[in-house]
């Protein structure tokens, strides 16, 4: 599966849209990790345990909208996009959508 954030791909021809396919997820971190969180905000410097977070949910995004354009036949998704939002506190969605097509090389 071919993956872009752009409109085309170069060396192939897009031949026929299927169209939008997207994969979410929520997670959230425990208790402890958001105490240690709230502590480094204080000092300052990268939250390694929210970064890992985001890093693993917008893995799992990406994962179901692949598997909903496999269903769908689809060779690759152009115009990928995440988009990410808080739902609670320590809890964030994060969601993978593009759109699935069919491709030849050219």
């Amino acid at each position: 599966m071919i993956l872009t954030t752009t409109e085309k791909i170069e060396g192939y021809e897009i031949v026929e849209t299927l169209g939008l396919v997207m994969g979410n997820t929520v997670h959230s971190k425990h208790l402890g990790k958001d105490i240690a969180a709230a502590f480094k905000t204080l000092a300052g410097g990268e939250i390694k345990s929210y970064t890992e977070l985001l890093t693993e949910a917008r893995n799992i995004a990406m994962q179901r909208m692949i598997s909903e354009a496999e269903k769908l036949g689809a060779d690759a998704i152009v115009c990928v996009r995440f988009g990410s939002s808080s739902i609670m506190q320590s809890a964030a969605e994060v969601l993978a959508f593009g759109t699935a097509v069919k491709i030849r090389k050219l």
